[in-house]
Parts: structure tokens; sequence; C-alpha cells
């Protein structure tokens, strides 16, 4: 879903020349198209989340709550791995092992989908700063309640691909979802994590993948709270 800068400028409650110094100075993705400039909603999301901009309103709004919590991402990332020292050359063959080990498509789905990791215009990186990218299919898919997976990629060398600032790529959190909207809705409880938890610095610092996945469990995080201090 692409927003112009006019419903970009209304979801976070600022003028559009405030948007036009993102776009110039803070590097928020856009796509020229015609002499204007067009925004991917999933790519904002993910900049605006690794700045703590928030949206207020419009298209960029927090959901409410639904009625049922959303998928856990830890199991997601235990099923689609956490794989080390990956040269960047090797990226996309990770990648398709990661579609190897989704959970309930059929060969010819996962045919599919690797055809589009190896088109040109596949994938959507979608850095987020600090060495970070979350990478996903440029076109969502349907898969099915589920389907959808998640792996974490750390880099034995720097990805040559745009980041958001002066840091190189090394850290590659990929996910497939079931559908268009719980691909939203995945995009936004990564960046949640990564924002607000503990993830990101796991991430940056190479933790052993016992601290990464427990940083991804809500239930890991009540029993810490609920915890007596030492």
């Amino acid at each position: 879903m692409y927003l112009n800068i006019v419903e970009l400028a209304e979801s976070f409650g600022v003028e559009e020349r405030v948007i036009q110094d993102w776009v110039r100075h803070e590097g928020l993705p856009h796509v020229p198209d015609r002499g204007r400039l067009r925004f991917d909603r999933a790519q904002v999301i993910a900049w605006a989340a690794g700045r703590g901009h928030a949206a207020k309103a419009g298209f960029l709004a927090a959901q409410q709550p639904a009625a049922h919590a959303g998928p856990h991402l830890e199991p997601l990332l235990r099923a689609g791995g956490i794989w080390r020292d990956v040269p960047a050359d090797g990226v996309l063959g990770r990648l398709e092992q990661v579609v190897a080990r989704l959970a309930g498509a059929t060969p010819p789905v996962r045919q599919l989908l690797t055809q589009r990791l190896r088109a040109s215009d596949g994938i959507s990186w979608a850095p987020i700063g600090e060495g970070l990218a979350m990478p996903h299919l440029r076109v969502p898919v349907a898969l099915g309640r589920e389907g959808g997976v998640l792996a974490l990629l750390l880099l034995r060398e720097a990805l040559e691909q745009p980041s958001l600032d002066s840091v190189p790529i090394t850290r590659l959190l990929f996910f497939i979802a079931p559908s268009p909207r719980a691909h939203l809705e995945w995009l936004g409880q990564l960046s949640t994590a990564l924002l607000r938890g503990r993830l990101k610095s796991l991430l940056l610092a190479g933790a052993p993948d016992d601290e990464i996945l427990a940083a991804l469990d809500p239930a890991a995080d009540t029993r810490a709270s609920e915890a007596p201090p030492p």
C-alpha cells in the first residue's frame, strides 16, 4: 500500500515540509512517481519505529487491539532458524532454505516463493538503521492461517544494500507472513520488539540463540516481571 505526502503528514500530525525534511536528511523510504513522492506503508512503519516516531492518526495509526492475540514471534523464529556467519553472497541461498521450512506450504507454493525471492525486485530490504534490516517479499502472499515463518541472519560481512545511516547492514530479520494483513501486523510486532525491548541489543551483540528467542517470548517477559527480587 502506497501513501502520498499529504496522507503521511496527516498520519504523523506534521506539516508536509517535515516529511520532505525526513526524506532529504533522515532517509525516509520513498519512491519517485512522475514528479511526486510515494511511500510504502510497511517501509514507513519500520523506518518510524527505528526512530521513535509514532503515527497519530490516519493510515499509519496504531490498530485497536484485536479480540484475539496475534501470533507469538518466538515459535516462528524457532521454525525459521537463527543463521550465523552467513556470507553476504550467501544470503539468498539462506532465504531459500527458510522458505523450505515454511509450515503447511505445498511444493508448488514453495517453488513460487523461491521464484519471487530470485526476482530482481522480489525482495524489499526495509533497512531500519544501526545495521539492521527487515527483508520481506515485496508482494505479500496468502498462505493460509497456519502459514508464515521468521528467520534471523547474522552476516559475516556487510550486505551491499543501502542503509538509512552510515552503519552497514549485517543483521537481517526475514519473514513471510500468511496474509497481507498479517504481514503488517508482524512488521509492527517486530518493530515494537526492536524499539521497546532488548531484542536490538541482543542482535547487535550476536547473543546466544536462547537469549534472542527469550526476547521474543511474552511468557518469558511475564515470568521475569513477576519473579521476586534476589
